[in-house]
């Protein structure tokens, strides 16, 4: 298993699943770049309650960081060209939207996270 932390952007809007037993879980779609600046697809699962709710509360398009295991993997598009992608199961998900709210508690006067 390798521990990794991913920026992009969402593709699409996440969606949620559930399972032969009845147990819910979201799955996303993320469009990274590395540092050649290639785009690579990001396929994210997510179990946890705290990630599943910030990654249903996001938008097509919208900026995210994710921090879980990550498996690589390949894929092939329609031109026989052999593109690399990943898989994730996110542990933590960070958006711009969280940023702000973070930055009005600590101007606001309110507790920080750190001090619950």
């Amino acid at each position: 298993m390798i521990d990794g932390l991913i920026a992009g952007r969402l593709m699409g809007d996440a969606s949620r699943r559930v399972d032969k037993t009845s147990r819910s879980y979201i799955v996303a779609r993320v469009l990274a770049r590395n540092k050649a600046d290639e785009e690579f697809i990001v396929n994210v699962i997510a179990f946890d309650e705290a990630p599943c709710a910030a990654l249903l509360a996001l938008a097509d398009g919208d900026a995210i960081c994710l921090a879980g295991a990550l498996t690589p993997k390949v894929w092939t598009d329609k031109q026989g060209v052999v593109r690399p992608s990943l898989d994730l199961v996110a542990t933590q998900v960070m958006s711009a939207h969280d940023a702000d709210r973070k930055q009005a508690l600590v101007i606001g006067g309110g507790p920080t996270p750190e001090s619950r």
